[in-house]
């Protein structure tokens, strides 16, 4: 995985969505949400559901998310959840319903709230905002202490068709590394609850880049995952991040190359192992089995669709805004934004993010297409932009070619080589547009 062009470090920013939310600002004055849905597309919308509650905060974690729920918080929190719901979808009106092509509930841990609540947040889903749970796919994150038979039974019957379970390591010695406190034993005991629950779709995480993780031990965890079959297995670099637990305790020498070494090297082992085991590589993150199940219908593109985002911590897309709430990682500071939401009555408008103009826009969709191994058409691009990805960004992709990160430069496909993949958090940051560089720079992490 050498080239003989000078690399960027390869671990720089996970690029799930573009813009960064560490590039919202407070809007003022605040919009209506009438406003910014006036003229959006209802035909495919996704609807995500945040929980921002887990039992134990992982040493490596960045989300926004507070360890327990004391004094019947997740009822408030389900309450005010209710009353978002209802404001977002007065504001979509009734003239064109929204369609939603897929649902996911996230954290957090949504996991974390009890069957009943469970059954509570399918409700929300389902009765206020409309959407038919049953017949889109339907994604739930849980963890192996959360992923109880009862919460399970809740899940598969309101129609969930994927669960993602995070295991990072099956060797207790790693976990603990990881501040992730758990046993082997009931890693395997929840994994087995999950297949009994009957999920169609089974995803198991997995982290490289663990304190003291060798090959060997890589290797223990990829295989005993794959010892489950699992349907989906992640691949995620550990990063140390701003106020996390392990950037607390950790040397920031630990980030240098070295660590970018052994996490390539894993990498390219688990890789390797999994497209081996019967497994293709659809982002460097992502691996599908090959004769995995289709999760059902999904007509949802997250380059060009819109996402409905319920939820402290949930984000919103329109064709030119993104918009969630306040956001923060460290601990005192999530829980007020918890608690401010909870008192919340009026959810009518906006209050963090950033106008998406036309560069913005093209900038996502390029990295949102090019990120994933498939790469995406040029014909496409030009039929939605007016001009080829070469007229937007020449210097950017003549560097990728220049170190061999394209597979065929010159071809109607723009599409990673195997080592552009590896180096997808490298890649990603190139193209963010100066002024979002900007802003996530000035951001004052809290």
């Amino acid at each position: 995985m050498t080239h003989t062009i000078t690399a960027p470090r390869p671990y720089q920013n996970y690029v799930y969505a573009y813009p960064h939310k560490t590039a919202y600002r407070p809007f003022t004055p605040r919009p209506l949400l009438a406003d910014l849905w006036a003229g959006e597309s209802r035909r495919a919308l996704s609807l995500y559901l945040h929980i921002p509650f887990c039992e134990v905060r992982c040493g490596f974690c960045n989300l926004f998310t507070r360890v327990g729920a004391p004094d019947g918080l997740t009822g408030r929190y389900l309450d005010a959840l209710t009353r978002q719901a209802e404001a977002v979808r007065a504001a979509l009106g009734d003239a064109r319903p929204p369609h939603f092509a897929t649902a996911a509930f996230g954290g957090g841990t949504p996991t974390f709230l009890e069957a009943g609540e469970l059954s509570r947040l399918c409700d929300i889903a389902e009765r206020v905002m409309g959407a038919d749970l049953r017949a889109i796919p339907l994604s739930v994150e849980a963890s192996p202490s959360t992923a109880t038979a009862d919460r399970l039974r809740v899940l598969a019957e309101r129609g969930a068709t994927r669960l993602s379970l995070g295991v990072q390591s099956f060797l207790d010695r790693e976990a603990r590394a990881a501040v992730r406190p758990q046993r082997r034993a009931d890693v395997e005991a929840a994994l087995g609850r999950v297949r009994d629950a009957g999920i169609p779709v089974l995803n198991i995480d997995l982290i490289y880049g663990i304190n003291d993780q060798t090959a060997a031990t890589w290797r223990q965890s990829l295989d005993a995952a794959l010892a489950w079959k699992p349907e989906e297995i992640y691949l995620y670099p550990l990063y140390v991040r701003p106020l996390t637990g392990l950037d607390r305790n950790t040397d920031p020498i630990a980030a240098e190359r070295e660590w970018d070494g052994q996490r390539l090297r894993r990498y390219a082992e688990g890789r390797d192992h999994l497209l081996a085991a019967g497994y293709e590589q659809v982002s460097m993150r992502m691996f599908r089995r090959l004769d995995a199940p289709p999760q059902g219908p999904d007509d949802y593109a997250c380059q060009t669709d819109g996402m409905i985002g319920l939820g402290c911590g949930a984000r919103s897309y329109t064709s030119g805004a993104h918009y969630s709430f306040d956001y923060a990682v460290a601990p005192r500071e999530v829980r007020t934004i918890i608690d401010t939401y909870t008192a919340t009555t009026d959810f009518t408008r906006a209050v963090c993010g950033r106008v998406i103009d036309g560069d913005e826009a093209e900038r996502r969709y390029l990295l949102q297409s090019l990120l994933q191994a498939e790469g995406f058409a040029i014909a496409d691009y030009q039929l939605r932009f007016g001009r080829q990805p070469r007229d937007a960004f020449p210097a950017e992709l003549d560097a990728l070619a220049e170190r061999g990160w394209l597979t065929d430069p010159d071809s109607h496909q723009l599409r990673l080589s195997p080592e552009g993949l590896a180096y997808s958090d490298a890649i990603g940051p190139e193209f963010f547009s100066p002024d979002v560089r900007a802003a996530m720079a000035a951001y004052e992490h809290r």
